[in-house]
């Protein structure tokens, strides 16, 4: 039987997957590193080439690619959404739904996974999750970023009205909950318990700061190859242009339509983008999943690689930004700022309805 294997959706799953192997011995009798599996889904994100990294870095064992199917790739399941007006017929297909989406991942899933002593999950609310609990699959959930339940509860947002019923139908797996519900779900990780409003028996606190205090040179080294390419050009142009004494760096989200978000960085950069009076250089990092054309639209700025945490900026030596602005990134990790804004709700109340992001809000 094999160690574990890690399954990740985004590149700061892997960041985490990553620090998790390193924070292991380097030999021993029990867990050590280079015994795990990567598992890269391409659901909702391009790894791009950080596959063949990962395999040169010596940290896993086998890194290995899963074309993970979404919801839409199966119209059969689309009979399940329809609201039948009652809640019972409502909750007897979604039981079915359960059982049927998980049942439909099983030709995609690209390794035996009970071939494994651990499976860590990061966002087991993607159909992974109902493969493994249909499956009857024991499993580790983690959280999907950095404190993303403080801000947004999935599992109680997306189970509103009796969710005391649900999470029991869950931990029976009648239906499917994500983020600890779940039965076969074995616990699941959080950066700190302390800020979040509802508590799950399941929660263990696992500091993502924990994670990285013991890193040493080598360790970091070996995390910058993995997310960054070229490494030579990218500390080129964080140490070039003009202005480039004070820095700014806005992390771009996929917020809203693509005017729209537009419109929001423009404004962010129009408000935060002078530092003691003098304008700044602006750098931006695009999300993954962001298709806005920031080089494009934004020529005035210098647009990094989306395809890498923003924490990977923490390993390059010297680099200092005078303030980086988020609006729904968790910046706390970021070390590398003199200033860190976090915009938030009241920032996005200017662009959209606020009962689109105030989603913690309307759980009840």
């Amino acid at each position: 039987m094999k160690k574990r294997i890690y399954i990740c959706h985004t590149y700061y799953h892997v960041y985490i997957a990553c620090l998790k192997e390193l924070n292991l011995p380097k030999d021993g009798k029990s867990a050590i590193q280079g015994q795990a599996s990567l598992l890269l889904s391409s659901l909702s994100n391009d790894f791009g080439d950080l596959r063949q990294r990962a395999e040169k870095s010596g940290l896993f064992e086998e890194v290995i690619p899963y074309e993970e199917k979404g919801e839409d790739f199966f119209p059969e399941l689309s009979k399940y959404h329809r609201d039948r007006g009652n809640i019972l017929l409502n909750m007897f297909a979604r039981i079915k739904y359960t059982r049927q989406m998980g049942k439909l991942q099983a030709p995609f899933v690209p390794v035996d996974l009970r071939g494994y002593q651990d499976i860590y999950v990061f966002c087991d609310s993607d159909p992974i999750g109902y493969y493994l609990n249909v499956h009857k699959i024991y499993y580790h959930a983690l959280e999907d970023g950095l404190d993303c339940i403080r801000y947004y509860d999935t599992a109680r947002y997306d189970n509103r009205g009796h969710f005391g019923l649900k999470a029991w139908m869950a931990a029976r797996n009648i239906i499917f909950i994500q983020n600890g519900y779940a039965k076969y779900c074995l616990d699941m990780e959080v950066n700190d318990i302390s800020v979040l409003k509802y508590s799950c028996p399941k929660y263990r606190e696992v500091s993502r700061k924990s994670l990285t205090e013991g890193m040493g040179e080598k360790e970091k080294e070996i995390l910058v190859s993995i997310f960054v390419s070229d490494r030579e050009k990218l500390e080129r142009i964080l140490s070039s242009g003009e202005g480039h004494e004070h820095k700014v760096l806005v992390l771009t989200e996929p917020l809203c339509d693509l005017k729209t978000r537009e419109r929001i960085f423009k404004d962010i950069i129009a408000e935060y983008g002078c530092v003691q009076g003098q304008k700044a250089q602006i750098l931006m990092k695009p999300h993954p999943r962001d298709v806005l054309d920031y080089e494009k639209l934004f020529s005035e700025c210098i647009v990094l690689d989306g395809k890498f945490p923003m924490e990977i900026l923490n390993y390059i030596k010297d680099l200092v930004f005078d303030r980086v602005v988020t609006v729904f990134t968790v910046p706390d990790a970021i070390l590398f700022a003199k200033e860190k804004l976090f915009l938030g709700e009241d920032f996005m109340d200017r662009y959209e309805a606020p009962e689109i992001h105030r989603q913690n809000e309307q759980i009840s």
